[in-house]
């Protein structure tokens, strides 16, 4: 490894002014959950909305005039395409900008806003970095990769810096992880300033390239991937931040597309703090496994660069995910006021009747009885479980719906 705690800090002196030295905020929501203390690192309050700015401010400053001549060239789905063009911006460097096709809307408006050049490239943001590897043989820009130089890893590294300063007892952090470049630097500022702590990297279930690669002993890619968290939606680790990762980070876990979802809400309905999918993946792992954390800990959010669009559809698969809505198939008499008496049950219950929908064609059913399909608002998992346990007792044949 050839980034240094002094790289680190030099880069902390150098980003003062440029980049802002995000809040902690206490969350008293997940300190009666995990039992002790719960930090969050709100870098989705950062300078464009993520940590990106950090890296790449530092990588594009230590450019040589002819290098910023040049122009630079970037790939991202969204968190460093923006990094890249603020920097650009401020540097006065031209900047282009490969990005997977279906980008999130506010992500590029906001680079192009900028002043970057924006090209569309592949589903995914590893064709995206290759075309814009090519692109940089063709035209000589300097390609500003999202994690894999030294200068980024000691640009995000400030962040693991900045967590020791507001935080100095904490016992605990977890990083939402792609392709490595925040936990790296993270991490090897924090171990290295004489911590004693554990680091938790969060990856997305639907991309988790690290376990297999770790265990490997080197970058090992994926064949494929599907998450809603694109922020760290990565196929291959970084070979950089590697060596990093494997000697500093602690543990890996993974979180599922539900735990992500009911992050995103709890986040923004206990905290008030809008998070993209991937900048709330830590606080996934605090939910999925609340008493595996030695407290104090610290969560980063790592991003909140979210399309109001998929926010509304995400907040409805967390709060799916989180129990706030049921679905129930509940088999009744097909006579008069059958219908009714079960409305009036579930109001008595509590629970709130979103939709109602009938079947009656089943081989399944009699000539005098019908399915149900009832969606319903909850008060939480409990309460939906009380509700299905009341229409048993009542004597209802009741599933889940799909």
């Amino acid at each position: 490894m050839t980034v240094t705690l002094d790289d680190v800090r030099a880069a902390q002196r150098l980003l003062e002014g440029t980049s802002v030295r995000t809040p902690m905020v206490e969350s008293r929501w997940l300190t009666e959950r995990l039992g002790g203390p719960v930090h969050l690192k709100c870098e989705n309050l950062q300078r464009t909305g993520s940590f990106k700015i950090r890296g790449a401010y530092n990588r594009m400053f230590h450019l040589t005039e002819e290098e910023r001549a040049a122009g630079v060239v970037a790939a991202s789905a969204g968190n460093h395409a923006q990094g890249v063009a603020l920097a650009a911006q401020l540097l006065g460097i031209k900047a282009t900008i490969f990005m997977p096709e279906g980008a999130p809307i506010p992500k590029l408006n906001a680079t192009r806003g900028y002043g970057a050049e924006v090209i569309f490239h592949g589903p995914y943001i590893d064709q995206a970095l290759e075309e814009a590897q090519r692109f940089s043989d063709r035209t000589g820009a300097v390609l500003i990769h999202p994690f894999n130089h030294e200068a980024i890893l000691a640009g995000q590294g400030t962040c693991g810096l900045e967590i020791l300063e507001q935080a100095p007892d904490v016992a605990t952090v977890l990083v939402p992880l792609g392709g490595g470049g925040l936990i790296a630097g993270s991490a090897l500022a924090m171990k290295e300033s004489g911590a004693d702590l554990r680091i938790v990297g969060v990856q997305a279930a639907g991309a988790a390239a690290w376990p297999s690669s770790l265990q490997a002993g080197h970058p090992v890619p994926l064949q494929e991937m599907k998450t809603m968290a694109d922020g760290i939606a990565v196929g291959r680790p970084g070979d950089v931040p590697f060596a990093a990762v494997e000697h500093y980070v602690d543990d890996i876990v993974v979180v599922s597309e539900d735990s992500l979802s009911a992050a995103l809400v709890g986040v923004l309905e206990r905290e008030k703090l809008v998070v993209e999918p991937s900048g709330g993946a830590a606080v996934a792992a605090l939910l999925d496994a609340p008493d595996a954390y030695a407290t104090p800990v610290v969560a980063v959010l790592s991003g909140g660069n979210v399309d109001p669009l998929l926010m509304g559809k995400l907040i409805r698969h967390g709060m799916a995910a989180a129990g706030r809505y049921l679905s129930l198939r509940v088999r009744i008499p097909d006579t008069p006021g059958g219908l009714a008496r079960l409305l009036t049950e579930l109001a008595s219950l509590g629970a709130n009747v979103l939709d109602v929908a009938h079947e009656r064609v089943s081989d399944q059913l009699s000539v005098d009885e019908v399915d149900v399909q009832v969606q319903l608002e909850t008060r939480g998992a409990d309460h939906a479980e009380r509700v299905i346990e009341r229409l048993r007792e009542l004597e209802y044949v009741v599933s889940r719906g799909r």
